[in-house]
């Protein structure tokens, strides 16, 4: 059966410009034309890289309200956040210019059940303990999302699980809830990143030595590219906790890179 020429007689199924199905004829084609690659040359530690712009994506990891907020969870227990908030202007420059040159972002969160049934104690004791008795999904002791919503800690539709509003996260961008350090465990990003053709992944968020490397490492084991963007990335823990996971994924797990550095990439192509 010879496919006809007439590319209008066929309809997309899926994203033209990633992984897709072509319709018509009375056909599926599954061939799935070659994308030619978007390379962008960016200075990275231990190496300088090159990424196909069309095969990555960002993740921003628990850039949300119980964590970077004022009345969040976390100030809430006396933690200074200030650090999480100098975050805010490196990720919106990153994120504007990847969503420019349309580079997925996925915004990724703890969002728990409310009722907490896929919690093993051994994922609820930290929180709890940290959180002085008040742990994952508990009655917030900060600032509940409405009067009648869900208000417990880093509860999934709760104010404490949304994305900062000082971040400029868009509706047409990928938002998934987690529930373990993790990112990979028991959530859909694998799948989603696999549809969209990804391969490099660049990681920003809180904390850097928790679910950014927990998921970074993830990811690594997956078989995805590993990036860290060093100016996009904090923590409440001491800073040592910091240089060391900066070392490990230099050293076993990926490269670094400043955001400038890829945003001028990205401009200059």
């Amino acid at each position: 059966m010879s496919q006809t020429s007439d590319s209008a007689a066929w309809t997309a199924l899926g994203d033209p410009r990633r992984d897709h199905y072509r319709l018509g004829g009375g056909a599926v084609d599954m061939t799935r034309p070659a994308i030619e690659p978007s390379p962008v040359a960016i200075a990275a530690q231990p190496e300088s890289i090159i990424i196909d712009a069309r095969k990555t994506a960002l993740i921003v990891i628990d850039m949300q309200n119980d964590f970077c907020s004022r009345g969040g969870w976390i100030d809430s227990l006396g933690v200074d956040t200030s650090p999480v908030r100098r975050l805010y202007d490196p990720i919106n420059r990153a994120v504007r210019t990847l969503r420019a040159r349309e580079i997925p972002i996925v915004w990724l969160n703890w969002g728990v059940r409310a009722d907490r049934a896929n919690l093993s104690p051994v994922t609820r004791y930290p929180f709890h303990r940290v959180g002085c008795g008040a742990g994952l999904g508990d009655p917030s002791q900060g600032r509940a999302s409405s009067a009648a919503g869900p208000s417990g800690i880093l509860e999934k539709g709760a104010w404490g699980a949304a994305v900062v509003d000082e971040l400029q996260s868009q509706s047409t961008d990928i938002f998934v809830d987690k529930h373990r350090i993790s990112g990979f465990w028991d959530t859909p990003l694998d799948s989603i990143l696999r549809n969209l053709g990804v391969k490099s992944l660049l990681f920003a968020g809180v904390n850097a030595d928790h679910c950014v490397l927990g998921t970074l490492m993830d990811a690594n084991f997956h078989g995805y590219d590993t990036i860290l963007l060093e100016d996009c990335t904090a923590t409440s823990s001491p800073q040592f906790c910091l240089q060391a996971t900066l070392f490990n994924v230099r050293f076993c797990f990926g490269f670094t890179i400043q955001s400038e550095d890829l945003v001028t990439a990205l401009l200059e192509r």
